[in-house]
């Protein structure tokens, strides 16, 4: 399986020469790291992600273009979840599950409101192998990893392709920007999301930020390189439907409804830039007894 996601990474750099080569340019990259560690301290449920885009186009103005396919994002993601202890875990906690996703979408405006359409192939399951990285780094931090038996009951391999979909618009007040937004999720997980993004600041401002899927926060992909720092605020609250990590079969139920409360911190200097987030996440199944903080991270560094 790593050597498929190999396989689907040399894919994607091979489509954005392509896609260069049709006149479009690189126009920026960016990434995410989340961990629970990061937040409340701990090594739980929405253990640890990634979230990494290449964005194609042909230029960039401060603005979306208004028609489909002109700009492309190319997007990978990595995410881990664990029982709330994985060497013990009580009866009803969530089974392991590591998931990879590769992803095509496209970002335009109409008449002011920004659209997110695209799709993703989520790979579940032990051929990820991501359940021995999970144990190789917690052996060379000298950490206990998951029990064995836990990753033997961990979510079986899958492909669930995924459509994503987002509907936002800005608004200005005072000297920030609000951003109400709408999302559909169908595929891997199946839910409806509303929310807004507030942000005090230049930085991001005239650029393109992703959101990442499993804090909400929204990263920046295409740069304008304003030095200053940026607040940003946000939440929302979901609708679910159905989560393929959380399986009916076995005998989970998923909250009907999830909320995430979120912070950060966004610092563009001369060539540098950094950003550091935290965001809470109200519990995703009947029998998680409470919430958990999870922090969110990009280095930008330039020699």
């Amino acid at each position: 399986m790593i050597r498929f996601f190999a396989m689907a990474l040399v894919a994607v750099f091979a489509c954005v020469h392509s896609v260069s080569a049709e006149g479009r340019e690189m126009l920026g990259h960016g990434r995410l790291v989340s961990n629970d560690l990061l937040g409340d301290f701990k090594d739980r449920w929405q253990s640890g992600s990634v979230a990494s885009s290449r964005v194609v186009g042909y230029g960039w103005n401060g603005f979306l273009p208004d028609q489909p396919f002109d700009i492309l994002e190319y997007r990978l993601g990595g995410q881990v979840m664990t029982p709330e202890d994985f060497r013990n875990p009580e009866d009803g906690d969530r089974p392991f599950a590591g998931a990879l996703s590769l992803g095509l979408h496209t970002h335009f405006q109409r008449g002011g409101t920004e659209f997110a359409v695209g799709a993703d192939l989520v790979v579940t399951g032990p051929q990820t192998g991501l359940g021995d990285l999970h144990t190789g780094l917690h052996d060379m931090l000298q950490q206990n990893p998951a029990k064995p038996s836990v990753l033997d009951d961990q979510i079986e391999d899958g492909f669930h392709p995924t459509f994503v979909g987002e509907a936002g618009r800005q608004f200005a007040v005072g000297q920030g920007v609000i951003r109400p937004f709408s999302e559909l999720r169908w595929g891997a997980e199946t839910l409806a999301r509303v929310g807004a993004d507030l942000t005090f600041g230049p930085v991001g401002q005239g650029e393109l930020l992703v959101r990442d899927p499993v804090t909400g926060q929204r990263y920046r992909s295409v740069y304008e390189y304003v030095p200053g720092m940026s607040y940003v605020l946000g939440g929302d609250l979901a609708w679910v439907d159905s989560s393929v990590f959380l399986p009916e079969d076995r005998g989970y139920e998923v909250e009907e409804t999830r909320a995430r409360v979120r912070a950060g911190i966004h610092w563009q200097g001369e060539r540098n830039a950094t950003f550091f987030g935290v965001t809470y996440l109200s519990e995703e199944f009947d029998g998680q007894d409470e919430g958990q903080m999870v922090g969110s991270i990009r280095l930008r560094v330039k020699f």
